[in-house]
């Protein structure tokens, strides 16, 4: 029953997926409009690109699938051109679309994720902004000092602030004893800088931030985006992705056997980064505000942040208890909630406005050197999707509202990943070619059939009827770890098909075991099946022993590992346990459907 089981999931391993391409709307919660589809088609057929199977699917997104790789490469780049001219942006991904028959789907049976050495996948480069990081942590510290220099048991008045150059500030003063008195100050908390003064047409400090601060500046902001975009691949489901640092301020990341292609560039595409200000009052002179649109008008909004989305801890999805529309609960870190009780305390009243910022890209077509070339120009763009009435001098924790469903669970990911230190935008977008895969593929099968033929035939030869018996839980074996594996949704990897080769080995090792002991009970003039129960029940122990150390390896690997050695450790731990079990107790059903409950007077082992 069980082996039953196991061929049924294994099956969706024999239907290979097609070539794709997936089109959907950037807007969360929208649907592909039939002018891209017409679109679309047009611009394939004025081009000669073969494809089938087009049309809408679930969550109304555009597929069109293509009989080889070069094919989908070119329709991509003809797809993003012929939608360039349409009103709405859309996301044009590079998809594998599964070719598993709907009943297999309904059971919940998937096919086996090949890692980017075996199927291949999306290659993205991402490049961090650290220069914007630099100034935004300088305008954080800005703020800082101001605060602290206004502070009541020690108040340093301050004439104006001056920005002679990038990483500069320059705090003027209206006579030495105030510059001297907040040097001091300033050098006492902020170690960044280095503060010369002196005096001009009136006393002043300026500071610089150091080389080494900087340098320190530069790599914590591509070492949180880098533990960000983990997380957030993390929480997108992908298998054994690779993310890692590339030089400088860059990141690499590799997304084997990806689905869906056009969700992943959405999510790692945007910065979640929030801003919290509070609401401008009336009469405010215009140079402390900023304008910004809420709801089709304009609103004025201080230029000082009370925090920003890096304060942030955690962020779920929640419903009004009153009004039942959703919201995001946000938890803030201890000094994120010290700010925003600080700037909430004698603001009761007021309104606060929570600012979300993304980076986007917007294609632009050029002509250079008479080829049109696609170029993606990046841009920002703020949006309030919040301006609500503080009731209460807020803490650690309050509530977005405001918001609908899809807004809502996009800005709890993206928070709940992690906030990105800087902005971030892709440069490169690539698909791993698949034709190398294939060929690992082909040589992996050939080394797991090699490996395999020679064991069946040497336990067939060694230990006959019983090397049969062996043999046929052997190929069980082999199935349910496929079917295993394709149950989790594991990722196979080259290194993956070596831990198959292994788990062969392994598998009749038991066995090997096993028939050994009833040879030797056998010669002792014990009676066959006392032999066959003798060999089974006390090869048990050293069967286990040898396999929990092993397995114990597995997870160590698996642990402290990444990527392929991952890859490797996963399939050897499924193995095992498999192998385990068809050994055991596989053969022992076989031996015992030929010899159980009959007067045996000799084995043939």
């Amino acid at each position: 029953m069980l082996v039953t089981w196991g061929l049924i999931y294994a099956l969706p391993n024999i239907y290979p997926p097609d070539f794709a391409i997936q089109i959907s709307r950037e807007e969360v919660g929208t649907v592909a409009e039939k002018s891209a589809l017409d679109a679309v088609t047009e611009a394939f057929q004025e081009q000669g690109i073969k494809y089938f199977g087009a049309g809408f699917v679930k969550e109304g997104k555009l597929l069109f699938r293509f009989y080889d790789d070069e094919t989908q490469l070119r329709a991509r780049e003809s797809a993003q051109r012929a939608l360039h001219e349409l009103p709405n942006v859309y996301i044009v991904a590079l998809n594998s679309a599964a070719t598993t028959p709907a009943w297999l789907r309904s059971i919940g049976a998937e096919p086996m994720k090949y890692g980017l050495d075996l199927r291949g996948g999306v290659h993205f480069l991402m490049e961090v902004d650290t220069g914007k990081a630099i100034q935004d942590r300088v305008s954080g510290m800005e703020s800082e000092i101001k605060r602290m220099l206004r502070q009541r048991d020690d108040r340093i008045r301050y004439s104006s602030v001056e920005k002679p150059a990038e990483g500069v500030l320059k705090f003027v003063f209206a006579n030495s004893d105030l510059r001297d008195r907040a040097r001091r100050k300033i050098a006492e908390q902020y170690g960044e800088f280095d503060i010369l003064s002196g005096e001009d047409a009136f006393p002043f400090v300026q500071l610089t931030v150091t080389d080494s601060s900087v340098r320190e500046m530069e790599d914590f902001a591509v070492s949180q985006n880098l533990q960000t975009i983990r997380n957030r691949v993390n929480e997108l489901g992908v298998s054994e992705p690779l993310v890692q640092r590339l030089g400088r301020n860059r990141i690499v990341v590799d997304l084997p056997g990806v689905q869906d292609t056009a969700e992943a560039k959405k999510i790692l595409g945007k910065v979640a980064t929030l801003e919290f200000r509070m609401e401008a009052l009336p009469d405010s002179p215009r140079s402390t505000t900023i304008a910004q649109e809420y709801e089709g008008r304009n609103t004025y909004l201080e230029k000082d942040v009370i925090l920003r989305g890096d304060r942030v801890f955690d962020a779920q999805v929640g419903f009004d208890p009153d009004s039942g529309l959703p919201q995001v609960n946000i938890t803030l870190d201890s000094d994120g909630g010290e700010l925003m009780h600080r700037s909430t305390r004698h603001s009761i009243g007021r309104r606060m406005a929570v600012i979300f910022i993304e980076t986007k890209t917007r294609d632009k077509y050029e002509i250079v050197d008479g080829i049109e070339v696609r170029k993606q120009i990046p841009y920002i763009q703020k949006k309030v999707i919040s301006l609500a009435t503080v009731q209460a001098a807020l803490g650690v924790k309050f509530r977005i509202t405001g918001l609908d469903a899809g807004e809502a669970r996009e800005l709890a990911l993206l928070l709940r990943a992690g906030a990105l230190a800087a902005d971030m935008f892709i440069v490169e977008e690539r698909t791993v070619g698949a034709s190398l895969g294939a060929e690992n593929i082909r040589l992996g099968a050939v080394s797991v059939m090699v490996g395999m033929t020679l064991v069946l035939i040497f336990m067939f030869i060694y230990y006959r009827v019983f090397g049969l018996a062996a043999n046929i839980a052997l190929a069980a074996n082999l199935v349910l770890l496929v079917a295993v594996m394709s149950l989790l949704g594991a990722t196979l990897t080259l290194p993956g098909i070596a831990g198959i080769v292994l788990t062969v080995g392994m598998a009749v090792d038991a066995n090997v075991l096993i028939f050994s002991r009833i040879r030797e009970e056998l010669k002792n003039e014990m009676s066959p099946q006392a032999a066959i129960n003798a060999g089974f029940e006390r090869a048990f122990v050293t069967i286990m022993d040898a396999n929990l150390t092993t397995l114990i390896v597995a997870v160590i690997l698996y642990s402290i590992g990444t990527g392929p050695v991952k890859g490797f450790a996963v399939t050897l731990s499924i193995g095992i346990l498999t192998s385990m079990f068809t050994a055991i107790m596989g053969t022992r059903a076989l031996v015992n459907l030929l010899y159980g409950g009959r007067n045996v007077q000799r084995l043939l082992i």
